[in-house]
């Protein structure tokens, strides 16, 4: 059975993907991801000397601070830089470069688009009425390509993906706000993508196994049964696999500029 969307995609169809890199002239790296009307810019300074607090002097520190497109960065913010530090971290070698940090600044440009699963559950368990979580996605791939950008090694890049299961049981991918209003439960979801042509020659070994395939985060909110998790768990590394494709292509321009955009 077919779902029918407002928008007229299909149930599996994500909204039309751009990604622009090396956009910021001042960051050692930078570039913009769009999903639909959702966009965020990511920029990377370092590695600069010296780690911050607490944190190992014997690996690069990462920091990641979020500039809400308006007002001053509260609560919901400090969660999503969290969660970003978190993923970035794990795909990051750190060994590399000790002793130094590496700052990733994410910057909002338009919030509409696909909600994030994994910041809604931390918005209503803090009970602040925000609904602004959907960025979490476009600021991950955006990061991803501002590090590679930047040539930071990498064990792999990472994509993000929104899955949300209706009160039917179907399984329809990257909804938008409105669906999202009318959804049972829904995963988030964030796969590693190919470590072919991102780690360094020499390093492939350096920190643990390579992770060609897998999830890095996995997220659920609302009532989900086992065979509807793994109904998202399988539409969503189908739909990474085309984001990841993307990505790679649009990564592998060689104008300093380019904009490449996928359907």
């Amino acid at each position: 059975m077919e779902i029918g969307r407002d928008d007229g995609r299909t149930a599996n169809q994500l909204r039309p993907l751009a990604c622009s890199r090396n956009i910021l002239n001042r960051a050692h790296g930078s570039a913009s991801w769009s999903q639909g009307d959702t966009k965020v810019l990511a920029a990377v300074y370092g590695p600069k000397a010296g780690t911050k607090k607490n944190e190992n002097p014997e690996k690069a520190c990462i920091e990641v601070i979020w500039k809400p497109k308006t007002g001053q960065i509260g609560k919901p913010e400090k969660e999503y830089e969290m969660i970003l530090k978190r993923t970035l971290k794990s795909i990051c070698l750190l060994n590399v470069n000790p002793n130094t940090t590496i700052s990733i600044i994410i910057q909002v440009v338009s919030d509409d688009g696909a909600v994030s699963l994994l910041i809604m559950l931390f918005l209503l368990c803090m009970m602040n009425g925000s609904n602004n979580g959907y960025l979490l996605p476009c600021a991950i791939n955006a990061a991803c390509a501002a590090l590679l950008d930047a040539a930071i090694p990498l064990k792999h890049l990472a994509v993000a993906i929104c899955c949300c299961l209706t009160e039917s049981g179907y399984v329809i991918l990257d909804p938008t706000k409105v669906e999202e209003q009318n959804m049972k439960a829904f995963a988030y979801l964030v796969f590693p993508n190919s470590v072919i042509s991102i780690i360094p020659e020499g390093l492939a070994h350096m920190e643990g196994d390579r992770v060609e395939h897998g999830i890095i985060t996995s997220v659920t909110h609302g009532v989900m049964s086992v065979d509807g998790y793994l109904h998202c768990l399988e539409r969503g590394q189908a739909a990474s696999a085309k984001m990841s494709a993307f990505l790679r292509r649009s990564l592998q321009s060689q104008a300093p500029n380019d904009s490449s955009k996928a359907g």
